[in-house]
């Protein structure tokens, strides 16, 4: 076989030409095809289209006698259900990224060693684009040992919904200063009242509305500089884990949200709250509020919130 063969071959014509002496055991998957939104360009939000995942799992030597029992191997199911648990975490831009999560779940695995992934989108374009990586346990082990460990923090973070009353207030400044003494990470959401639709186009309209709400989350920012806005799910994290308190930007995270979410500004935070998993959302102002106007310097009350 060519080295032109082998590029456009199944990931395990790769495998076996790169493997020593010792051949080692293989797990494949061939032409497993999920239907997913995912992609950068502005025309590929809204619609799905067809992804082909191509997989081959190196396993390590073992002595153990597996006596028939599905429990001592690695399963097919566990190669597919990483690939659903990576699609259904977030929308994606690049296939790149999937393939790279995808390979970091899977050499999670006991069993596994080395794992070649091929991804291709097959309704772009006249042919298949696609991507393909190796990966070995040694790749991450690498990446994890170079990371710094983050500090732990609070372990139960608070999501403020700020009313747009606070908002516009005159007193914004009393609830900065009061949310200083809050001590768990916090992130703001702000209320967004929706006003007349401006276009016809629902999906446009909503990236309007989400636009808005980072434009304010910035506003706001510039009035407090001890607290930063944060736009993804990663940035969140690390916030949390630091014990800071941020302002939530939420177009990109609603955008790449897989499940559908609501046109309202109330709809993004409960799904964000359910993303999170905080159990309880408190409201600054606005209707059914925990504290109004009134009760902003008593936000030291947070502290025993459970």
């Amino acid at each position: 076989m060519t080295e032109i063969q082998q590029a456009f071959a199944h990931p395990e014509a790769r495998s076996l030409a790169s493997c020593p002496q010792a051949l080692a055991d293989r797990l494949s998957l061939r032409d497993h095809i999920v239907e997913v939104e995912i992609g950068a360009f502005e025309v590929e939000r809204g619609i799905k289209q067809r992804l082909s995942f191509n997989i081959v799992v190196e396993l390590k030597k073992s002595t153990e006698c597996i006596e028939d029992d599905v429990d001592k191997i690695l399963s097919y199911d566990q190669l597919t259900d990483a690939i659903t648990a990576e699609l259904e975490y977030e929308r994606l831009n690049l296939l790149e990224t999937l393939a790279e999560r995808i390979a970091a779940r899977i050499l999670q695995e006991p069993q596994v060693d080395r794992i070649f992934l091929r991804i291709e989108k097959l309704d772009r374009g006249g042919g298949r684009l696609g991507v393909e990586i190796v990966r070995t346990v040694l790749d991450f082990q690498i990446e994890e040992k170079g990371k710094t460990a983050a500090p732990s923090a609070h372990s139960a973070p608070l999501v403020l919904y700020l009313g747009e009353d606070v908002q516009n207030s005159d007193k914004i400044a009393d609830f900065f200063d009061a949310l200083k003494g809050v001590v768990p990470p916090v992130l703001l959401v702000l209320e967004l009242t929706q006003r007349p639709a401006c276009v016809s186009d629902r999906y446009i309209q909503n990236r309007i509305e989400l636009l808005s709400a980072d434009q304010k989350s910035w506003m706001l920012c510039a009035q407090c500089s001890d607290i930063d806005v944060r736009g993804t799910r990663t940035e969140i994290d690390w916030a949390f884990k630091q014990g800071l308190k941020s302002f939530w930007a939420p177009s990109k995270m609603i955008l790449d949200a897989v499940s559908e979410v609501g046109p309202t500004s109330k709809d993004w935070a409960d799904w964000l709250c359910r993303e999170l998993r905080v159990e309880r959302m408190v409201r600054i102002g606005g209707q059914n509020a925990d504290f109004d106007l009134e009760d902003i310097a008593k936000l030291e009350q947070l502290n025993g919130l459970k």
